[in-house]
């Protein structure tokens, strides 16, 4: 027997599996052009166990109707959709705001591209520090009287995890309705025996894309990173603050936990319950009717901060969060602040950053130095090192760890939420982000933005240029990457 016959016929077939794996499971998918590159070169240095890593982290979601909404609920989202387009056209009513005709066009994208209905009378307070956050969102569990809907990505197993459990364990007890959603795999510390107290009394806990058979997650790669919650249909929360002590500054590893989040009351919290309860029937074999299993409490609030909830995941062809933001940069004037954890974009965002640095824009983006994935890090290097030669302003914050994912346009405009700038927050994970047509807030986000500026390090073209050669090998090939990053 020729063993060396068997091997080389047996790393032929290999090679030819390789090959039509490659042509099913990528060219099959309409996907982005740099994602299909990247992961054909996994396939291809990686035979086999390439396909193996396509099958957790590359398979694209089914998109036609995720949700399962009926035929008459299309129909009215799309009726609701359609009113509001015809009310800022004439001008009517309510939307009748002298901020709506300068962002009208960017008013009317976010309605037809994600079915993100405006709301006016609203208020809303911007949380920046994690004992901040937390201590506000516990005194409203507290004074929660009938309903508690709470969403993470992460809900750690450590002392503030188990503060958030037990405070809604308390309020199951006193007859409020408790319902508590995370994701599987940021969450995935959580045991069954930390919620049987809760669903004792009367408390839900379900899990987002949990593994088949408790083992295998075939959806590794699509998670729901967004972070909400509603208290009595008044009171709402969205923005980046997880659960943990990390986000309290107690973690070493980041020191100081610097981020966004916002309270917010109004009509808005109705558009973040309809955001939740999507995410909540998708959960769970029991489905909900909105209007006669949640709570959605009048209130009186008078002020008038317009906003829009704008939600994007892999269920939808369109890229609905980062066009917003490609539309905001591009609306700019005078000046665009961003702040992210991670500055990891594609062409289309890049280029509206270009085109705006170009007409004048001033822009500054302000990014961890201290990161918390080298890998990644090196990427945004990569991307940043570009704007800088259009004249980007560029910031190391180095206090502790950067997490807030924000953006300001010319002190009118703002989004706070939980998306990175990222191809995994633009195209594989569920996300959400308000968007505030509020001078009041978005000049207070520049305000915290030079707060921050004052503990970082300014990062120029000389930097850039001074970087050692094995800095510029991994840039490169974490640019490569980039794309499934």
């Amino acid at each position: 027997m020729d063993w060396s016959v068997i091997i080389s016929w047996g790393l032929y077939i290999v090679l030819g599996l390789n090959v039509l794996f490659a042509l099913a499971v990528i060219f099959a998918e309409r996907r982005d052009v740099g994602a299909t590159w990247a992961w054909l070169l996994v396939l291809f240095f990686l035979p086999i166990l390439g396909f193996i890593i396509y099958l957790f982290l590359g398979r694209q979601l089914k998109k036609d109707n995720f949700f399962n909404l009926s035929v008459e609920e299309r129909s009215f989202h799309a009726l609701q959709v359609d009113n509001q387009i015809e009310q800022i056209r004439r001008k009517e009513t309510a939307l009748a705001q002298p901020v709506f005709e300068k962002y009208e066009q960017l008013l009317e994208m976010n309605l037809r591209s994600s079915k993100s209905l405006i709301s006016v009378h609203n208020k809303s307070a911007i949380m920046h520090d994690g004992e901040q956050k937390f201590k506000a969102l516990m005194d409203d569990i507290r004074s929660a009287e009938t309903e508690i809907n709470i969403q993470y990505y992460i809900i750690q197993r450590d002392a503030l995890g188990k503060a958030l459990i037990h405070e809604l364990i308390e309020r199951a007890k006193a007859g409020v309705k408790v319902r508590l959603l995370y994701d599987a795999v940021g969450s995935r510390s959580l045991r069954d025996s930390d919620f049987k107290e809760l669903i004792a009394h009367d408390g839900e806990v379900r899990v987002f894309f949990p593994p088949t058979l408790g083992l295998i997650n075939f959806k590794l790669n699509n998670r729901n990173h967004r972070k909400v919650v509603i208290i009595d249909g008044k009171i709402g929360y969205v923005g980046g603050f997880n659960v943990g002590t990390e986000y309290l500054g107690l973690v070493e590893k980041f020191g100081y936990w610097r981020d966004t989040h916002l309270r917010v009351e109004g009509d808005v919290v109705y558009h973040l319950q309809h955001r939740f309860i999507l995410d909540w029937n998708y959960s769970g074999s029991k489905h909900h009717d909105p209007e006669n299993s949640f709570c959605f409490a009048r209130h009186d609030i008078k002020d008038k901060s317009p906003m829009q909830i704008v939600t994007s995941g892999p269920n939808s062809d369109t890229e609905h969060l980062k066009n917003m933001m490609i539309k905001m940069i591009m609306s700019a004037k005078h000046r665009v602040i961003i702040q992210t954890p991670y500055f990891i974009p594609d062409t289309s965002f890049m280029d509206a950053c270009k085109m705006a640095l170009l007409s004048g824009v001033k822009m500054d983006i302000m990014i961890p130095g201290k990161p918390d994935h080298p890998f990644v890090m090196w990427a945004s290097l990569s991307f940043l090192g570009e704007l800088l030669d259009y004249g980007a302003n560029v910031y190391m914050y180095e206090q502790g760890f950067l997490h807030a994912k924000t953006l300001v346009v010319d002190d009118e405009i703002s989004t706070v939420g939980t998306t990175n700038l990222d191809a995994r927050s633009f195209r594989l994970n569920f996300e959400v982000n308000a968007v505030l047509y509020d001078e009041r807030v978005a000049l207070e986000l520049a305000s915290l933005f030079e707060s921050d500026v004052a503990v970082s390090r300014k990062y120029t073209v000389d930097d850039y240029a001074a970087r050692k050669w094995t800095v510029r090998m991994r840039e490169g090939v974490s640019r490569l990457l980039s794309p499934i990053l």
